[in-house]
């Protein structure tokens, strides 16, 4: 028995060794196959990352060599009314588009996510704006919204309303800006929530139809609650998607080539994505636009932590 023993120990350790071998060359291996992501994060990103946060605490113009100023980027943040009127500006874009696209996806995803014919071709249409570039929407948009030729006042003149400056108009200028948007982005949201719906027991329907309850019963006791973690993920993503905000704006509200004329009419459309690149391409202040990029980080961050926090309290998750 004892010898039995001994020949155990001395032929698990020759395994163990050849193991440990085999582990450190897939390790290698591994090392190998993600090197190229590895050595993009490094360069482009973390480095990238570090150099605007030292910039931040710089005067830097990109012509001459940053010379360190401390704070002072940072105290001209806090009395600019401008930076305060695009953070405000970059705020009423979020409350308009967050719920608006949410709710207006989740009603497509429900009404797509029937038994019928022809669906596919239902959603196949509300992702083509999507995959569709900018500028091809925004061709869409010009001929909605041109006041001289524009489809909505065409539509206003023949129903008695007077023709509207939709780009224009201060009151306006942002609620258009955030209709293009979701039309944009409502088909991307759209199929986010129709897989969650499709992860929906059917199970679970038929018990509630068992009970009695009707269409907005069951979406309300059954849908809801199964695809929170689904709705979740879709405000996240929203809340990210207009904190930065910035081609639609520049292309619909500035000029060919004049960087400085977007964000108007006085400021109204002026967003923190589109001041931050004017002050860094347009005005040069490369130091000023990464104390821009902070602040916004900052506010995404927090913004997200207390979506996390909250979503403890009613996402549903299953046991």
């Amino acid at each position: 028995m004892l010898g039995n023993t001994r020949l155990q120990k001395n032929t698990a350790k020759p395994n163990l060794s050849k193991r440990k071998r085999k582990l450190s060359h897939e390790g290698k291996w591994g090392l190998l196959m993600v090197s190229p992501y590895l050595i993009h994060f490094i360069v482009f990103i973390a480095f990238t990352l570090l150099a605007s946060l030292y910039f931040s605490f710089s005067r830097y113009d990109m012509l001459n060599a940053p010379q360190w100023i401390g704070l002072e980027n940072y105290n001209k943040l806090i009395n600019d009314p401008v930076f305060w009127k695009s953070l405000w500006n970059t705020v009423y874009f979020t409350v308009l588009f967050v719920p608006t696209q949410t709710i207006l996806a989740l009603i497509l995803a429900v009404a797509l996510n029937q038994s019928l014919k022809g669906l596919k071709f239902f959603r196949i249409a509300h992702f083509i704006p999507v995959i569709s570039s900018w500028t091809v929407v925004l061709y869409v948009a010009d001929a909605i919204f041109n006041p001289r030729f524009g489809l909505a006042n065409d539509l206003l003149v023949k129903m008695g309303s007077q023709p509207q400056q939709w780009l224009n108009d201060e009151a306006l200028v942002i609620p258009v800006l955030v209709a293009v948007a979701v039309w944009k982005g409502i088909g991307y949201m759209m199929v986010i929530f129709l897989a969650g719906l499709q992860n929906v027991p059917e199970d679970l329907y038929e018990a509630a139809e068992v009970e009695g309850a009707g269409i907005l019963k069951k979406f309300r006791h059954v849908t809801v609650p199964l695809i929170s973690g689904t709705t979740f993920l879709v405000l996240v993503l929203s809340t990210i998607t207009t904190f930065q905000a910035f081609e639609q704006i520049y292309v619909m509200t500035g000029n060919s080539g004049d960087i400085t004329a977007a964000g108007g009419p006085n400021n109204a459309s002026m967003v923190l994505m589109l001041y931050l690149f004017q002050q860094g391409f347009a005005f040069l202040k490369m130091g000023y636009a990464s104390a821009i990029a902070w602040v916004l980080f900052l506010i995404l961050f927090v913004i997200t932590l207390i979506q996390v926090k909250m979503q403890k309290k009613w996402v549903h998750y299953e046991k």
